[in-house]
């Protein structure tokens, strides 16, 4: 099938059984899947530029789906989210600005590559580390109530992000945070918008970790809330590099044929799960992704 907008020439059935796979992954970790998106678009030959655009334009539709199935299971914290949505949209412009400089100024494809590869595997390592510790800490407690408690080995972090009285303070009783510093989130959702933009898709592969570890947000509700809030921050992100033509908004549509159907199912599997076993099954798909990109990179962008 020809993409007349990038100029491309991709199967149909292979962009369905990506959006499939990746509504399922989103659905079920909370993320956008530009993890994987991404990295796929971009094996199958399409520009740096366009993946970036794209991927955005294609995940609205599926967080869309997937949060609606996350707040009916009360996964999401609504104040959190808008909370976050301030700091995204700010972000997004950022990133996407240094992606107009680098098309510009450098080789795109190389520089966004590598920046990929690098940040994917780090959080792959560390989310695999951390996951483990707290699944055997878990397994050596006495099984009271506390144990029970969707808590990471690395909670002491959260626990001081919370103590930080810097006004104004903000009360999440959907998380069940008694009161934590405006500024805290605004950092966190500013660093994932800036990554969404630069790197494509919701940057959930960054905002959902730094929830659970930085904010100390239980994993489900974390998962829920990412999902939401990606809503307004693609939509935003879609905007703006459409404006900058790097949206495909065909290949976009074909993707999400089978992402809103995988959407559902991840959202509803999470009951299934606790939150160290979400976050270790995660593990795995930031190096799948990097390995793709890498694959990209080592084969001419796919041509």
């Amino acid at each position: 099938m020809d993409f007349l907008i990038s100029g491309e020439h991709i199967s149909p059935y292979y962009l369905v059984s990506i959006g499939f796979f990746i509504g399922v992954m989103g659905g079920f970790f909370g993320v956008g899947g530009s993890f994987l998106a991404g990295p796929a678009l971009f094996a199958a030959g399409v520009p740096w530029n366009f993946v970036i655009g794209t991927d955005l334009a294609h995940i609205v539709g599926k967080s869309i789906v997937a949060a609606k199935k996350h707040r009916a299971l009360g996964n999401v914290d609504i104040k959190l989210g808008a909370i976050m949505v301030i700091g995204t949209v700010v972000g997004v412009e950022i990133g996407a600005d240094v992606i107009q400089y680098l098309k510009r100024h450098a080789h795109i494809d190389g520089v966004v590559g590598c920046a990929y590869v690098v940040i994917l595997v780090t959080i792959s390592a560390f989310m695999a580390w951390e996951s483990w510790r707290t699944i055997k800490m878990k397994r050596g407690k006495a099984p009271d109530a506390n144990s029970q408690k969707d808590e990471s080995a690395f909670a002491h972090i959260a626990h001081w992000v919370q103590r930080i009285r810097l006004w104004p303070m903000v009360s999440l009783p959907a998380s069940g945070i008694e009161e934590i510093s405006f500024w805290a989130i605004l950092v966190i959702s500013l660093t994932g918008g800036f990554f969404s933009g630069f790197l494509g898709g919701g940057a959930g592969y960054i905002r959902m970790p730094s929830m659970v570890y930085l904010l100390g947000i239980p994993t489900h509700i974390a998962v829920g809330t990412d999902l939401f809030e990606i809503i307004i921050s693609a939509s935003y992100g879609t905007f703006t590099h459409a404006l900058k033509g790097n949206v495909d908004i065909m290949i976009a549509l074909v993707m999400h044929t089978g992402a809103a159907i995988g959407a559902q199912i991840g959202a509803i599997s999470t009951k299934y799960f606790g939150g160290p076993k979400i976050r270790l099954a995660f593990v795995p798909l930031p190096v799948l992704g990097a390995g793709i990109v890498i694959y990209g990179l080592l084969h001419g962008n796919g041509h």
